[in-house]
């Protein structure tokens, strides 16, 4: 995250375990490193567009949902 970038807040855990899906899970079928899943999770990174739209799609919600800014 930049030094300006507000911290995103988000849901990816509370989503991810709702889907009964581990971290690893949750990675291969967003073709994502679980890595990424945990580093996300824990606000150390903040997904591209892209990466959140295909999160969001796995767990069959919105980028809204997952994500909010403070």
């Amino acid at each position: 995250m930049g030094k300006d970038h507000v911290k995103l807040l988000n849901n990816l855990q509370e989503f991810r375990k709702r889907a009964a899906l581990t971290q690893e899970g949750l990675s291969i079928k967003a073709e994502v490193s679980r890595k990424s899943i945990n580093a996300i999770e824990n606000g150390i990174y903040v997904p591209s567009t892209v990466l959140a739209l295909k999160i969001a799609k796995t767990l069959g919600c919105t980028v809204e949902e997952l994500f909010q800014l403070p």
